[in-house]
């Protein structure tokens, strides 16, 4: 968004406040300077909320965009030397913001003709996983000592099949065999039941 003028606003951008004339000399006529913001607003704020509300359809919208613009300008208050300029500036304020709102909503609001669904599945309770990890450990430990170390070599600590044979020093038929009883012991067990 191109910021409102930083620097002193020209003259004759606007003609918002009244022009005084005093006396007939023939140099330029002086202005009535607002006395302060607070003046400024009550005065052209019903001209003003017009544009803004020509800029959005919603009164609402159109009353928080002229806040916004209202806003950068009582900032800028001090640096803004003619005061004929004010509705310009406040004008472009306008405009800017707008602007500003409209790219953002096109980039971050989009239509779309259904809800779209959550990514991925809700996460498992953890007192559910819990609970089976103890249970199936209770299983394993009920497994004969040479078919729990195999087990646990192959799941617990993910070795191959040759590897678990190379650890305990046995071939490596061996190993899926004793490994296929003990997944069918396990698969007997009655406290893994819901798991099948």
């Amino acid at each position: 968004m191109t910021p409102p003028p930083s620097g002193p606003v020209c003259a004759g951008a606007s003609t918002a406040a009244t022009a005084t004339r005093s006396g007939s000399g023939s140099g330029p006529a002086p202005y009535a300077a607002y006395p302060s913001f607070t003046s400024y607003v009550r005065a052209r704020g019903p001209v003003l909320l017009r544009t803004a509300r020509s800029l959005t359809a919603n009164h609402s919208d159109a009353e928080d965009l002229l806040q916004t613009a209202l806003t950068k300008t009582y900032v800028a208050w001090e640096r803004i030397e003619d005061h004929r300029a004010l509705d310009g500036y406040v004008r472009r304020a306008l405009l800017n913001t707008r602007t500003s709102q409209w790219r953002k909503r096109k980039v971050d609001e989009f239509a779309c003709d259904e809800v779209p669904e959550p990514l991925g599945l809700p996460a498992p309770d953890p007192a559910e996983r819990q609970a089976l990890h103890d249970a199936m450990w209770r299983a394993v430990m009920k497994l004969p000592d040479r078919q729990r170390a195999m087990v646990v070599l192959r799941y617990y600590e993910d070795l191959s099949e040759a590897q678990t044979a190379e650890v305990l020093g046995v071939s490596v038929g061996t190993v899926k065999s004793a490994v296929s009883r003990a997944l069918g012991k396990l698969r007997e067990d009655p406290e893994l039941s819901p798991v099948r």
